[in-house]
């Protein structure tokens, strides 16, 4: 079969197609033939071999990337229910670095498999298996309800996408920040058309735009936003903390600027300067400080739902398997919105 492998932690270039032997499935496992392929921002860290303190170790070489996968069961392992054969299916296969998921073919154990309804597409339901249960937790965490003033960054990304159609569903005002005007215009259009009044979206690579951002939330919230959802960090995901009001929550779940947001740099309210104490309630979703996922079967359950009757709609850059390597430069260099998906 043809994987995509790589032989030495380095740039994206060092992901290769590869033609590797077909794996079989044991007992309680299927093959699934793969069609959506899960890239994360965590791939792109085990390949450069940085992922040292990160949450998984670094693979043995060589190693076939991707934790994710979408596609058919093809051929069903000793014990397992001949019923499964020709459905199509969703799995994640395991917080482990050697995952497999960047493969035409897959070995899952069969109490990890999500049915995924017709109207689903393998992209859609890909985007559910790691970012959507994410998403699902971080909103559980967040507990957003209407009296909410959310403020979203990276909201053009897979999560935030998802984070700020849910705040909205849940009645909230939401400020979303993007890069760049192409991802702006994609996050406006997540509004429904209910809920365009109670979205503002902000470039965050223009100049002024905390200044912009700031007047969003006082127009609905004088004394400051009282939800942060973070994966950012850095000095961008700093800078949004001052938007929030004393008693405000920062929920942080990640850091894609390559730090956390520095919580205790943070001042209250949207007039601060950015320094003094910080802000009271600061919830983090990832990380060493997190608390327990719990069932993370469930999660994937819930977000799958959410995008088969509609409430989620997903969005996914595509990229064909063979072309894994573009995948991880346009992530790396922020150019992509939504889900990043092989296909």
């Amino acid at each position: 079969m043809d994987a995509i492998r790589l032989h030495a932690f380095g740039p994206p270039e060092n992901l290769v197609l590869d033609s590797v032997p077909d794996p079989q499935p044991g007992p309680g496992q299927v093959r699934v033939a793969v069609r959506a392929h899960g890239v994360h921002l965590l791939d792109t860290t085990l390949r450069r071999g940085e992922a040292t303190g990160g949450p998984l170790p670094l693979p043995d070489l060589p190693t076939i990337p991707g934790r994710e996968v979408a596609g058919v069961v093809d051929v069903v392992g000793p014990g397992v229910d001949a019923a499964w054969r020709g459905r199509r299916v969703a799995a994640h296969l395991g917080a482990t670095p050697d995952g497999g998921g960047y493969a035409r073919l897959a070995v899952v154990p069969v109490e990890a498999l999500h049915r995924v309804p017709d109207h689903v597409t393998a992209p859609e339901a890909i985007a559910m298996i790691g970012t959507g249960r994410t998403a699902v937790g971080i909103l559980d965490l967040a507990e957003i309800t209407a009296a909410d003033t959310v403020v979203v960054t990276a909201a053009a990304g897979g999560l935030g996408t998802l984070l700020v159609q849910s705040a909205l569903a849940a009645g909230a005002r939401v400020v979303a920040l993007a890069g760049g005007p192409e991802k702006v215009a994609l996050v406006r259009s997540l509004a429904r058309p209910e809920h365009a009044d109670r979205l503002a979206a902000v470039d965050y690579r223009a100049d002024g735009w905390l200044d912009e951002a700031r007047a969003a939330v006082v127009q609905h919230a004088p004394g400051g936003a009282t939800v942060l959802l973070d994966g950012v960090g850095g000095d961008a995901g700093t800078d949004a903390a001052t938007l929030v009001a004393p008693d405000g929550r920062l929920v942080l779940h990640g850091w894609s600027a390559g730090e956390p947001t520095r919580a205790g740099d943070v001042g209250h309210g949207v007039g601060n300067s950015g320094t003094g104490t910080a802000a009271r309630d600061v919830r983090w979703a990832v990380g060493p400080q997190a608390r327990p996922w719990g069932d993370l079967y469930a999660l994937q359950e819930r977000a799958l739902a959410l995008a088969a009757d509609g409430t989620w709609r997903v969005v996914t850059h595509q990229v064909p398997l063979a072309e894994a390597a573009r995948a991880h430069r346009e992530l790396e260099a922020r150019a992509t919105t939504g889900k990043v998906v092989l296909v």
